[in-house]
């Protein structure tokens, strides 16, 4: 089987490559520089020029192709034009290689959303649960895309079935995510205070491994949540560590500090390292999801919180990997 990963030097696109790899399938290796070949050194896959809103380059790496697994968007949490940087570019690239898609006769679409497409209220939400909308733009962007994407699939006739990981740790992150750059922070005892924030991390490679149940297994039309049930405190990641954690910050001095930094990178261009949103987001809300679905229909079975994070904790030690930058844009769905 021919399959086309886009986004496949991002965390998760090049963890799907060598999965599928493993598995004995042919894969196309969809990026925006074919000259950076560094994520792909011993990995028996074609590198292809994708870029979603190129519909020409995009017809010719779908050509033949028979399961399109579409990972690569924009991912940061700021710009200074966050309609025109962000939530554009996941919208319309969601659009553009979905009608490509349909036109080079693909039978099968793994399209990556999020779970911030679902939300988090601190209670178990599943898969029919939507986020009504979010004043951060790369959550609003989620939403709008996955939207997106289920109407031009219904216009078009295209088999579909949408994956929504939370935030993805573990191998093969050639340069470090915001979840990864998290965990690099807290490893090197960089978080002075406590942010109160609750994140749900899910393994890369059990990720990765329901990508291919959902190509699989999964129904058409259908959505499936790929994280863990329960969320990690900064005192969880602290206690495995073997050290305690920093004082918690009120949400008063959270919020000043982001609102500081926000005028900063207006002023400078250099991304905020925290904004109102996420504070708004993210503080004191845990994020819990049923994954009974993916359980029962695809087999998804992910890592322990725990394990998981042993693992990419692990993984840092001994993996050197690119300066971590908060909020860039990389082309791989990290939540």
């Amino acid at each position: 089987m021919l399959c086309l990963v886009t986004g496949a030097n991002g965390h998760l696109g090049n963890t799907l490559v060598r999965e599928l790899l493993k598995q004995g399938h042919t894969v196309r290796a969809g990026v925006r520089d074919i000259n950076n070949r560094a994520p792909f050194v011993g990995l028996d896959c074609e590198l292809v020029y994708a870029e979603l809103q190129d519909e020409p380059a995009m017809l010719k790496a779908l050509d033949g192709v028979a399961v399109l697994f579409q990972v690569a968007a924009v991912f940061k949490h700021w710009a200074r034009d966050p309609e025109a940087q962000i939530v554009q570019p996941n919208v319309q690239g969601t659009r553009s290689v979905l009608h490509a898609a349909s036109r080079a006769g693909v039978k099968r679409v793994v399209y990556v959303s999020s779970v911030a497409a679902v939300g988090h209220d601190g209670s178990p939400l599943d898969e029919q649960h939507w986020n009504r909308g979010s004043e951060n733009a790369y959550y609003r962007s989620k939403i709008l895309a996955e939207r997106m994407a289920w109407q031009t699939a219904e216009a078009l006739g295209l088999w579909m079935v949408a994956v929504l990981p939370s935030a993805m740790v573990g191998p093969n992150a050639g340069r470090l995510t915001d979840s990864m750059g998290f965990l690099q922070s807290v490893k090197a005892r960089q978080l002075p205070l406590d942010p109160g924030f609750h994140f749900n991390f899910v393994d890369v490679r059990d990720v990765a491994t329901g990508m291919l149940l959902a190509a699989q297994n999964g129904r058409q039309g259908e959505r499936y949540i790929l994280a863990n049930e329960h969320s990690s405190s900064l005192a969880d990641l602290t206690h495995l560590l073997g050290y305690r954690p920093p004082p918690p910050a009120p949400r008063w001095v959270l919020m000043g500090i982001a609102w500081l930094q926000e005028r900063w990178a207006q002023l400078t261009g250099q991304p905020a390292q925290l904004m109102v949103s996420q504070v708004r987001l993210f503080h004191n809300v845990r994020q819990e999801y049923s994954i009974a679905k993916a359980r029962n229909e695809l087999g998804f079975n992910p890592r322990p919180p725990q394990q998981a994070l042993r693992e990419a904790f692990a993984y840092l030690d001994r993996q050197p990997v690119q300066p971590y930058a908060a909020c860039r844009t990389v082309h791989s769905s990290d939540t």
